[in-house]
């Protein structure tokens, strides 16, 4: 209790007290992390200055070559597309994915990784970092680095679809336990691969979306490789950015669904109700032309209906986000004395945070007590745990219907001499 003063003459006196609730501020929710095969030089395709229409043989365009400033295996943080195009290259098409060739390879390398961040900005995605690799062995160094990095949230390899792949993007988000993992699915004309051997295991870290969307490339526009200087991408940037516009726009208690791909010209496998009717059971997540738009029409993670709880998207982000925030926000308690009166605090504060929270809409309760509970007493605290120098919290949330408690753990532990 703070010490009153003794004026020396009568009035009124103020004296700033310091409030007993410490705010726990909400973590970030998305920041992605990409990453994309890219050499450290690309042969980029522009518009010739030289073209003179009346000349038969006169080039549309002509290859130059642009050096990535970047260091391979190295994340950069980005809040603008024309960041990337700095660094990286514009947005004008791959003459090759080794950028040797004249050739277009519309599918490969660089093309597919400019397309995702470009994607990501223009659907509402303001944070990213990206990362390019040599080959997909080099992957795991930079998700190394990437677990370093508080602030990312949600992570992808962009037109990656191997098994192997998705497993360590699973495995960085099991073992960080912050984020999550943006899968695409299988570049394909039929559904065979999405439900055998070829999708990836059931986990509710991890969200794959299927098919693959159309997009205009001006720089394939200018080769002539296709009509309208359409191409097939990779999705899983413009999901990022979806999944940063609704969190920004709603929370991230809304799922991201029901969301217009902005840039999406069309999609290279027309899905009808039929064929979600068999992906939605497996977590499948389609994108479809409905109405004239093209929607995200699934909000499930990888496996559906088998995780539970953990079935929706938002659901577990929502749960990600809780724990990271209050991880964060109670770091204060480290070394601290491990008594009653801390525990208390800690109770206040986390209990005020989740209270913004429910009101916020992203809880289920008519009160805050039916919307979580918080527990940091002798209970979970006993005298054995104290002298390890753990301190742990139990948070129950509801975050699902029907309002059921989702129960998960905090602790907070002084490092062993």
């Amino acid at each position: 209790m703070a010490t009153l003063l003794s004026p020396a003459s009568p009035g009124v006196f103020v004296q700033e007290v310091p409030s007993q609730i410490q705010a726990i501020t909400g973590a970030s929710t998305s920041t992605a992390g990409f990453i994309g095969i890219c050499p450290a030089t690309v042969a980029l395709v522009a518009k010739n200055p030289s073209f003179d229409p009346t000349v038969p043989a006169s080039p549309k365009f002509k290859i130059v070559s642009h050096a990535i400033t970047a260091a391979a295996n190295t994340p950069v943080l980005l809040t603008s597309w024309a960041q990337f195009t700095r660094i990286f290259g514009d947005l004008v098409g791959d003459a090759a994915a080794d950028g040797t060739s004249t050739a277009t390879a519309p599918d490969a390398g660089y093309l597919q990784l400019a397309q995702a961040v470009y994607g990501f900005f223009n659907n509402g995605g303001s944070r990213c970092f990206v990362a390019r690799i040599a080959t997909i062995a080099d992957i795991d160094t930079v998700l190394s680095a990437f677990a370093a990095i508080d602030d990312i949230s949600i992570v992808a390899a962009p037109g990656e679809t191997d098994p192997t792949v998705y497993q360590k993007l699973i495995d960085h988000c099991a073992n960080t336990q912050d984020r999550f993992a943006i899968l695409d699915g299988p570049k394909q004309d039929t559904l065979t691969d999405l439900t055998g051997a070829a999708a990836p295991s059931r986990t509710d870290l991890a969200a794959w979306y299927y098919p693959w969307i159309t997009v205009f490339d001006p720089g394939t526009l200018l080769m002539g490789a296709t009509p309208d200087g359409s191409i097939a991408v990779a999705p899983s940037g413009h999901i990022a950015g979806i999944y940063a516009r609704v969190d920004t726009e709603r929370g991230v208690f809304k799922s991201p669904a029901n969301e217009v791909v902005r840039g999406a010209l069309g999609v290279t496998v027309g899905l009808s109700r039929a064929d979600q009717d068999v992906l939605n059971p497996k977590g499948v997540n389609a994108i479809r032309v409905l109405n004239g738009n093209i929607l995200v029409w699934g909000a499930r993670t990888v496996g559906g209906a088998a995780n539970g709880d953990l079935t929706y998207i938002s659901v577990r982000r929502t749960l990600l986000f809780l724990r990271e925030s209050i991880e964060q926000g109670t770091q204060f308690a480290v070394f601290e004395p491990n008594t009653p009166a801390l525990w208390a605090k800690i109770s206040r504060n986390v209990s005020a945070f989740l209270t913004t929270v429910w009101q916020s809409g992203a809880l289920f309760g008519n009160t805050p007590q039916e919307a979580f509970f918080v527990k940091c007493d002798i209970d979970n605290n006993p005298p054995q745990q104290q002298n390890i120098g753990e301190l742990v919290v139990d948070v129950g949330v509801a975050i699902a219907r029907p309002a059921e408690f989702v129960i998960f753990r905090i602790s907070q532990s002084a490092p062993t001499k």
